[in-house]
């Protein structure tokens, strides 16, 4: 199964994630953890362009283009092998980011980015995709807290911006109902952690 992990810049999804992978492992589940852009050497390179800060020259299309480009490779060496082998890969973040970052808040339509990564992914979808849906005022504001989190060029983006990205993601999960779950991450940590597992194994022992 594919599960992937979706939601504005501070919502909370790792810490969730943290505690419904270690129950699933603990239940016997095996488990491939892993992140877009990056999870391979190849793909971790092409994060490390997108995501720095000196690269604000950056055109939007190639932006775009660099996540397809690192998401193919990813596929390729890790997602596809893991789930040949029948294993959970759980992803944070995958072309749903795409969509709702390049395709909404940066202007280049849904559609035309979901082409690029038809292109890239073979059409290859996740069995699940949980969004962990909050306003961007809360989620920045915990960025700003945590002096431990990664700065990224995209966490300096306007609000406006940020805005844009939870707007589409919504939009996606009206659009994608089969595979999409909310999940509400203004609650507490506890709450959400339970939250996730929860819908994850619902799926899983469908």
């Amino acid at each position: 199964m594919f599960i992937t992990l979706e939601g504005p810049e501070g919502s909370g999804k790792t810490t969730a994630v943290n505690y419904a992978v270690n129950k699933l492992e603990e239940m016997g589940y095996q488990i491939v953890r892993t992140r877009e852009p990056g999870g391979t050497p190849i793909a971790e390179q092409i994060r490390n362009v997108i995501l720095d800060k000196a690269n604000t020259a950056m055109d939007k299309r190639t932006e775009a283009l660099l996540y397809a480009a690192s998401r193919r490779q990813h596929l390729v060496e890790k997602v596809w092998p893991a789930l040949k082998e029948g294993k959970i890969v759980i992803c944070d973040r995958y072309l749903d980011s795409s969509l709702a970052y390049q395709g909404g808040a940066r202007g280049l339509g849904v559609d035309n980015v979901l082409n690029i990564n038809m292109f890239a992914t073979e059409g290859t979808f996740p069995d699940l995709t949980l969004l962990f849906d909050i306003e961007p005022e809360i989620g920045l504001a915990r960025i700003a807290a945590n002096a431990n989190r990664e700065v990224n060029r995209l966490d300096l983006e306007k609000l406006e911006f940020h805005k844009t990205v939870r707007n589409t993601f919504l939009e996606l999960a009206k659009r994608y109902p089969e595979r999409f779950v909310i999940i509400d991450a203004s609650k507490s940590q506890e709450e959400v952690a339970k939250a996730t597992l929860d819908v994850m194994l619902s799926r899983i022992c469908k």
